[in-house]
């Protein structure tokens, strides 16, 4: 260990060094660092005579990484980053026992809320905060341990899991559907207010794509809301607006309950689905590796 101490250039250099990389200037290195540009230079300097061989390359008014100040700089954002994430995570460990988790409204709302007190009654040491947002939170923050999200699974800030698919259908309240009668087709079914919602989302099912499945065109005149959200598109449709498209994993509970039932049998599979995403830092922290465990059994009773 010793040795291998020996080999590390002073820690305050490397500080420094990092800064004048990933900033490209010695100046606004110093101003990070609150010292002076004098100091940076000096420090990285001194690093330099150290190793032989220049890290930078000073050009009128701007500097340049060399090609082996790119490879030490690389390595040391690593490093102070790998560093930053240890600290935070066992702070948290020393100062609370909680948990962020980030999902969308709608996912919030009808199907992590209903179910998260079983997690509560196992796990009751964990303190869980929900932040209920549509635009994806960034992982790397640092503010959210862990994200449900819908879409492909490909993002680059955490390593996503699939909790399940979906499949979309038109509901309705019960007292509504006797309006329709039994067994309505579709084309009775555009007949009627037909509940939309705002979206910036393509990969989420609206009623244009939804009657495409089945050759039908949406009307050019239509009625029924149209609503900012889906979560309020539902409670439309709960007050008797008309209909709306129920994605299954979000209205299971509501037809449960038999607040609102199915319209048609007809129904289309997502393309996407939804997946429990997790920072790199995460993978550390048992909080989160109990709640994915429970988020997946949770998961695999829905499908079942």
């Amino acid at each position: 260990m010793a040795r291998f101490r020996r080999k590390l250039p002073p820690l305050t250099g490397l500080t420094a060094f990092e800064a004048a990389a990933r900033l490209s200037s010695f100046t606004k290195a110093a101003s990070e660092l609150g010292v002076t540009q004098a100091a940076v230079s000096r420090q990285i300097h001194l690093i330099e005579e150290g190793l032989g061989f220049p890290l930078f390359r000073r050009l009128h008014r701007r500097i340049e990484l060399t090609d082996k100040g790119r490879a030490l700089s690389s390595s040391t954002s690593a490093a102070f980053t790998l560093i930053a994430e240890t600290i935070d995570d066992i702070t948290r460990e020393e100062t609370a026992d909680g948990l962020t988790i980030s999902a969308s409204v709608a996912f919030s709302h009808f199907w992590l809320l209903p179910k998260i007190a079983s997690f509560s009654r196992a796990c009751p040491g964990v303190a869980l905060r929900i932040v209920s947002q549509d635009n994806n939170a960034a992982l790397d923050s640092g503010d959210v341990d862990l994200a449900i999200r819908y879409g492909n699974g490909m993002w680059p800030d955490g390593r996503a899991e699939l909790l399940f698919d979906d499949e979309v259908f038109p509901v309705c309240t019960p007292d509504y559907a006797e309006k329709l009668g039994e067994h309505p087709d579709l084309a009775e079914l555009v007949r009627h207010p037909l509940i939309s919602y705002d979206t910036e989302d393509p990969s989420w099912t609206g009623w244009d794509e939804w009657l495409a499945a089945f050759s039908m065109t949406l009307p050019k005149r239509i009625s029924g809301m149209r609503c900012s959200f889906y979560t309020e598109a539902i409670y439309a449709a709960l007050n008797g607006q008309g209909i709306v498209l129920g994605w299954r994993r979000l209205v299971q509970n509501l037809l449960d309950q038999k607040a609102l039932v199915r319209v048609t049998g007809q129904s289309i599979a997502t393309r996407n689905g939804y997946f429990v995403v997790a920072p790199p830092r995460s993978a550390r922290n048992e909080r989160v590796r109990e709640f994915v465990a429970w988020l997946k059994a949770e998961a695999q009773g829905a499908v079942s």
